[in-house]
């Protein structure tokens, strides 16, 4: 998989049609316009796809989700920036997609993620990036305002969108990786997943490796939610023996 950086800039909001759906096989997606002629750098049998995000933790993530396909992946050009003015995870998701796919005149991909706690009526949710001013901030206002209740089940909650090169938005799925929050961090320096205790990996979601990421974290699994809708609005299911 070849790594290039990006040029973009914002868009605006398109609706998405929203996807539940479950399969094994990875995430696969692939352009269908040559608008802009030969791309430099790239094969011209591969597909090319824009990763909408500035966060380097979802990029990374995401990267290595789609590391065994053989396309080249686009980050996020560094003069992107996109206002996450939505009411949901899916509608500030597809704000990033369909800004990186206008500007970029190609195939975006974007994801926003939230951490749940159900003894907080699902807070932090869609406000956890500005929950507090630092990592460290967050998980003291957390845990103080979840107090010492013995109910402390929470999840991280992912919606991943792809939108298509003229910025509408196509497809978008759910992930959720439930857990128990911890009553203090597992190692230091991390945030929220220093505290989601994940049970069937016996460790917290930030100990997780790659391949427990992409199999239980929340957006392995919107990653594979999303495959089937993307090869079939791609054309993508003839490829498949």
């Amino acid at each position: 998989m070849k790594r290039l950086p990006g040029i973009a800039r914002g868009g605006m909001f398109n609706p998405c049609r929203f996807t539940r759906c479950c399969d094994p096989y990875p995430l696969f997606v692939t352009p269908v316009t040559k608008h802009n002629g030969a791309r430099s750098g790239f094969s011209s049998l591969r597909p090319l796809l824009t990763i909408a995000t500035s966060n380097p933790v979802k990029v990374a993530e995401i990267e290595a989700m789609l590391g065994p396909l053989d396309i080249d992946v686009q980050r996020q050009p560094t003069d992107l920036d996109v206002e996450e003015t939505g009411e949901t995870y899916e509608q500030n998701a597809s704000l990033k997609a369909s800004a990186a796919a206008l500007r970029t005149a190609g195939w975006a991909l974007a994801d926003d993620s939230g951490l749940e706690v159900d003894a907080l009526n699902g807070a932090p949710g869609l406000f956890s990036a500005r929950y507090a001013q630092n990592n460290q901030a967050k998980i003291e206002k957390l845990l103080k305002e979840v107090g010492d209740t013995p109910y402390r089940s929470a999840c991280f909650r992912s919606t991943m969108v792809i939108s298509d090169p003229s910025g509408t938005c196509v497809a978008s799925a759910e992930g959720v990786c439930w857990g128990e929050l911890l009553t203090s961090p597992a190692f230091e320096g991390g945030c929220y997943e220093a505290l989601l205790w994940v049970r069937e990996a016996r460790c917290t979601y930030g100990e997780l490796n790659q391949a427990q990421l992409t199999r239980l974290g929340s957006r392995g699994k919107a990653a594979r939610a999303l495959a089937p809708a993307l090869r079939h609005l791609l054309g993508l299911d003839s490829h498949r023996s």
